[in-house]
């Protein structure tokens, strides 16, 4: 993708409404727009950003097991009357009305649409397990949304939702999305620590916050150091084997974690004063059993293996793409900007023409960007005729995990400048090298 084709419209200054470092760099690289109070578009940086999230965790929910439905936004009252949820969710329900005057919503979550599916085809045990899971726009009517995408009124979220016989199942599939949860936020590169946490307005009596810490957190949580450098589970889990992911959680949630509304003092006094972690924490997933709360007001049974009819135990487990792109720059910035982990970058390479319309710099560029684009690399290529600083700027800017600096004195030496973002390391290194590097295949 060439730049000068691109829409990436950068601010050169802060914006005075944005209050954390998150808010500010994504309007400031042109990846939001704010639309109103809560509310921003996406354009196309960010964009390519919330995509690569939203697939690293469908390809870790299908691994575990989950199926990907599509649920739709407006709902109908009703179904939340059934559970009782319609009165008690409070203001920051969306209601509204259609043109016969019913009473609809803007979901702020899909517990009950999701059980009136299940209700409506499943009627025994053998077909239990069973976990369907969308990724779908939400609207909560924060009363006060700040910190631009991390706390907005209009937000993406993948929800999962399990049904199992009893509650041993359930609690298998608990521990599915538990480890699910683990593979998918490393692969992103971040480092979370799940904390026990209020079930809150979703109902139930086990619940697991994903935290990552930063200054900017909203919470004040509290761990064992050893959170910091335990092992994630790698590709080869095995999700079908429940003993297996029953103790890879057991070692997960042995050590002492906790968010602040469920600390419990006497416990952390506990923890060696050299082992206790207490920081700001920012939630990027929230995984809740709730048994038979919404199968029994709602009628969700199937047949058991004894011939009567049992209501399922359920569980949700939810992760919000669109406030972990925020979470992933809070957790990895510095002074100039973002810095990308590889597997959500917009893009792997940003290739620098320092002085486009110079014929050798035009044609060492082209070469490049064909043997990266050939190599199944995703590049953006600053042909612009801007400074080299604004250049150097926008890349920083953007964070892109590598730059590929072309000018005619390099050209004239045969080489070409690579600079890795994370690290801010340069190297200079033949062209043919360059191709080779870049141009691995994929």
């Amino acid at each position: 993708m060439r730049l000068s084709r691109y829409f990436l419209p950068i601010l050169k200054e802060n914006p005075r409404e944005a209050e954390i470092i998150s808010h500010r760099l994504m309007l400031r690289a042109g990846m939001i727009r704010q639309q109103g109070q809560g509310s921003f578009s996406w354009l196309p940086l960010g964009k390519r950003v919330l995509d690569k999230v939203c697939r690293i965790i469908r390809e870790e929910q299908n691994r575990a097991g989950a199926l990907e439905i599509l649920m739709p936004t407006i709902q109908s009252a009703e179904l939340w009357r059934e559970s009782g949820r319609y009165e008690d969710y409070g203001k920051e329900m969306l209601r509204i009305k259609d043109r016969q005057d019913r009473d609809m919503l803007y979901g702020p979550t899909n517990e009950e649409m999701v059980t009136e599916i299940f209700r409506s085809y499943v009627k025994s045990y053998k077909d239990l397990p069973l976990n369907l899971y969308h990724i779908q726009w939400k609207f909560r009517d924060e009363v006060r949304p700040r910190f631009g995408v991390m706390r907005s009124r209009e937000f993406l979220m993948k929800d999962a939702y399990s049904f199992d016989l009893d509650y041993e199942g359930a609690k298998a599939a608990y521990n599915r999305m538990f480890v699910s949860y683990l593979r998918t936020f490393t692969r992103m590169g971040l480092q979370a620590i799940p904390m026990r946490a209020d079930t809150g307005p979703i109902g139930g009596d086990l619940s697991h916050e994903f935290i990552i810490l930063a200054d900017t957190g909203e919470s004040q949580v509290f761990c064992h150091r050893d959170y910091l450098s335990l092992a994630v589970p790698g590709a080869d889990t095995d999700f079908s084997n429940d003993a297996e992911i029953g103790a890879i959680v057991k070692t997960w949630t042995t050590p002492y974690a906790t968010t602040d509304e469920m600390h419990d003092e006497a416990a952390w006094e506990k923890v060696p004063a050299s082992d206790r972690v207490s920081a700001r924490g920012i939630e990027v997933g929230h995984i809740f059993h709730f048994g038979d709360k919404y199968s029994k007001p709602m009628g969700a049974k199937v047949t058991g293996p004894d011939g009567k009819d049992h209501f399922v135990s359920g569980g949700s487990y939810g992760i919000g793409p669109s406030r972990l792109v925020a979470a992933i720059i809070e957790a990895s910035h510095d002074d100039n900007g973002i810095i990308w982990p590889e597997a959500v970058a917009p893009f792997d390479v940003g290739l620098i023409n320092m002085k486009a319309g110079d014929a050798e710099c035009d044609r060492v560029c082209g070469e490049l960007h064909a043997a990266f684009v050939a190599a199944g690399k995703e590049v953006l290529y600053d042909d612009t005729d801007q400074r080299p600083g604004g250049k150097f700027a926008t890349a920083d800017l953007i964070g892109l995990p590598w730059q590929v600096i072309v000018g005619p004195r390099g050209i004239a030496a045969g080489e070409v400048e690579i600079k890795n973002r994370r690290t801010g390391e340069r190297e200079t290194l033949p062209i043919a090298d360059v191709k080779q590097r870049f141009g691995a295949a994929a």
